[in-house]
């Protein structure tokens, strides 16, 4: 939990100035992957948690929560790993 903040302060504490972010990936697509993964993930957890419990109510829950919980995580781990300059 205190690395998380510690990211999480990093990453939002750092400015960039235009000429930084053109060559990197803008938020909003960080957000529009998060989303997209996140359906694709909860759809699969969804049928998971179904077939293993056989219950959809309970089964939506835990996709809904999953859902919410790993895009969230998802989004700053690209916007982390939008700070790294390895491999580009």
């Amino acid at each position: 939990m205190i690395i998380d903040q510690m990211i999480l302060d990093k990453v939002a504490s750092e400015k960039t100035t235009f000429e930084d972010d053109k060559s990197s990936e803008k938020p909003i697509r960080s957000i529009a992957k998060a989303v997209s993964w996140r359906v694709v993930g909860t759809l699969d957890t969804l049928i998971v948690s179904y077939v293993l419990i056989g219950e959809i109510v309970l089964a939506t829950s835990i996709a809904s929560v999953d859902f919410l919980t790993k895009m969230v995580l998802y989004f700053f781990h690209e916007r982390v790993w939008n700070k790294i300059k390895w491999g580009r």
